[in-house]
């Protein structure tokens, strides 16, 4: 610590305007440096992690970011109030602000990353397309009119041809940004990605781009000294997204030409050196599958989510060189000292739930326990809440190997052993990708998810099935009254086949009838089919709202009851048909018919907001529209009927 306290800008205290798993992961680097922390929490993140693992906290506000992440005169108060002489932004909310920059400078606050200029140039996708042309790097063809109108968008659209890539101008994260193929849809797109945009970014302004398909989505760790100078950690490989937003993240590039890799870099430092960048930053391009010619995309002015591989690849802590340039401090390392070694593999686990086209998931974590040998950062532990006021993203697994395989191995492994039982997350899902052959062919594209899950993610129905038949035989042993001692419950048949019993099993899933073979016999039926069940191990935690069973990163909240119980108490029964239900809760942003319209199927119903993402209901038969229960504004629970479809005849 001394280092800092003697420094050109001395640093005692941090401040991080942030939330979550990165706060907790810039406290790590914090503390080993030996400096004090501080948190900043809403009201309903009193008791987050973050928030326990500070060195001391301050409340700024409600549940809304607007209220209290995003706003700017309460983040410098709490500095002032905690005596903190620098403030970290994270990533999101503030820190690709220039108004927040400056008022960190006018406060007398050290702002741990680039300038308000820089921030400002960059933090403008039109403007950074600008920069990037006449430094000589080459940018994908687009249009880059200022406030454009839908006429002047449109006509860019057929000059450039479909499909073609609407894109807000300002943020980051895929919002804002929507694929359009043919001018019919140009104008919903345009609508959706401004209300997107402004939502999440307080800028609703938008340009086109041609879209380039099937694409490798390449990016290049930067660290600029402020005068020009500028070092680069080489590249890492982002291209498995899902609408735009990264699900896979790796360093380096796999099967990247090295001619490639050369142009990747020096475009990079092109950029990064001519607006005298300081700092930490990417600088993100495109190019086809098959091509060799990367495109700039954008350059994110902050930290990114994925740095922890380009750290385990390089052996560096660019937390801590975020610092040392804060403190006017010499960096650790040139360049000729930065040497990649070995391979490192991140994947994002998110509260959400892929086989429901990825709603976002809210509960309480009965259990948080992160697997032995792997890299964990997150920003929930257990009995942290997750309601739909911030970010789904809640943790980060992150995998090294002298080689990809290794690094590919122990993630899947790590996946398959990390405990986060109580909220639904994409475990799973995420593990089915790393086992997919074109990802361990190092093949992944842009549009590797829908070639690999063409029809959508459902986890195997084997897998499933010994779930919860492992879900079912923990409900024996978990009753408050043993269920064998029912007559009625196990039938004895021949020695040799055991005792069967017969369940409902009603998870996140659907329900379930099946039959669990104990005894003689250990084996588990359902749909006709037998799957053996003796080594067969599942984590188990008693909730009163479920019993929740985990195996091989696969999680159900199970209610299961005795098959002949549930024919007596009308287990199964659910919405009418016709009936639209919240798949989750949040906002109604949208309602878009009203009662006695007429609909097609597939027409927009209405539109709901959650986790900063917005998702769109559509009626699943032409009909008309009955019972409209919901208005703009709403809150509203998920499972909630907000309408009804009374069918054609």
């Amino acid at each position: 610590m001394m280092e800092f306290l003697t420094a050109p800008n001395p640093i005692r205290t941090v401040l991080i305007a942030n939330r979550g798993e990165i706060a907790c992961r810039i406290m790590r680097t914090c503390h080993r440096l030996g400096l004090r922390t501080v948190a900043i929490h809403s009201k309903v993140d009193s008791e987050a992690l973050h928030v326990q693992l500070a060195s001391t906290s301050v409340c700024i506000g409600p549940a809304a970011s607007s209220e209290s992440y995003l706003k700017i005169p309460a983040v410098i108060e709490a500095a002032k109030a905690s005596g903190a002489d620098a403030v970290h932004p994270g990533y999101g909310f503030l820190s690709e602000n220039a108004d927040f920059v400056k008022a960190c400078d006018e406060a007398g606050l050290l702002f741990i990353g680039p300038s308000a200029h820089a921030v400002a140039e960059m933090g403008s996708k039109i403007q950074a397309r600008r920069i990037a042309k006449k430094a000589g790097v080459p940018t994908v063809p687009g249009f880059e009119g200022v406030n454009a109108s839908y006429e002047e968008l449109s006509e860019a659209a057929v000059k450039l041809g479909y499909p073609v890539m609407i894109k807000a101008n300002s943020g980051g994260g895929g919002r804002g940004m929507r694929r359009v193929t043919c001018a019919d849809a140009l104008k919903a797109a345009i609508d959706s990605a401004r209300q997107e945009a402004g939502a999440s970014f307080g800028d609703d302004s938008v340009f086109i781009e041609k879209l380039i398909e099937s694409t490798r989505h390449l990016e290049v760790q930067v660290f600029g000294d402020g005068r020009g100078g500028a070092l680069h950690f080489y590249e890492r490989d982002c291209s498995v997204q899902r609408n735009h937003q990264k699900v896979i993240e790796e360093a380096p590039a796999p099967n990247l030409p090295e001619v490639v890799r050369e142009k990747l870099l020096e475009s990079a430092l092109k950029l990064t050196s001519a607006i005298k960048y300081a700092g930490v930053g990417t600088v993100e391009f495109i190019m086809e599958a098959s091509g060799d010619s990367p495109y700039f995309l954008e350059m994110n002015t902050r930290l990114q989510v994925e740095h922890p591989v380009t750290e385990e690849i390089c052996g560096v802590d660019l937390v801590e060189f975020q610092l040392r340039l804060a403190a006017g401090l010499s960096l650790p390392l040139t360049q000729e000292q930065i040497v990649p070694k070995g391979h490192s593999i991140e994947v994002r686990i998110n509260a959400e739930r892929p086989e429901s086209a990825f709603i976002p998931g809210t509960g309480t974590f009965l259990d948080v326990d992160g697997p032995a040998g792997l890299r964990f950062e997150t920003g929930v532990a257990t009995g942290s809440a997750v309601g739909t006021n911030y970010d789904s993203m809640m943790a980060k697994l992150i995998s090294y190997g002298p080689d990809r395989e290794s690094a590919r191995r122990q993630l899947v492994g790590g996946l398959k052993s990390l405990s986060m039982i109580g909220v639904p997350t994409n475990q799973a899902f995420l593990i089915d990708c790393l086992e997919a052959k074109a990802f361990a062919d190092g093949r992944g594209t842009t549009d590797f998810l829908t070639e690999t899950f063409p029809d959508g993610w459902l986890p195997d129905a084997d897998e499933l099935t010994r779930l919860r038949g492992a879900a079912a035989r923990a409900f024996c042993e978990t009753g408050e009254a043993d269920p064998r001692q029912r007559r009625d419950w196990f039938r004895t048949v021949k020695s040799r086949r055991g005792a069967r019993a017969d369940f409902v099993v009603q998870d996140d899933f659907g329900n379930a009838e099946l039959t669990l073979w104990t005894g003689g016999r250990n084996a588990v039926e359902a749909d006709g089919k037998s799957l053996d069940m003796t080594d067969v191990e599942a984590t188990v935690f008693e909730a009163p709202d479920a019993l929740y069973a985990m195996r091989n990163g696969l999680t159900i909240a199970a209610n299961i009851m005795i098959a002949s119980d549930a024919k007596l108490g009308g287990a199964g029964v659910g919405l009418a048909e016709g009936d639209i239900a919240a798949q989750l809760t949040g906002l109604v942003t949208k309602v878009f018919v009203t009662e006695g319209e007429e609909v097609e199927a597939g027409t927009p119903l209405l539109e709901m907001e959650a986790m900063k993402l917005v998702h769109t209901l559509t009626a699943p038969f032409g009909g008309k529209v009955t019972n409209v229960s919901c208005t703009d504004g709403a809150t509203v629970q998920v499972k909630t009927v907000l309408m009804s479809i009374e069918g054609e005849e």
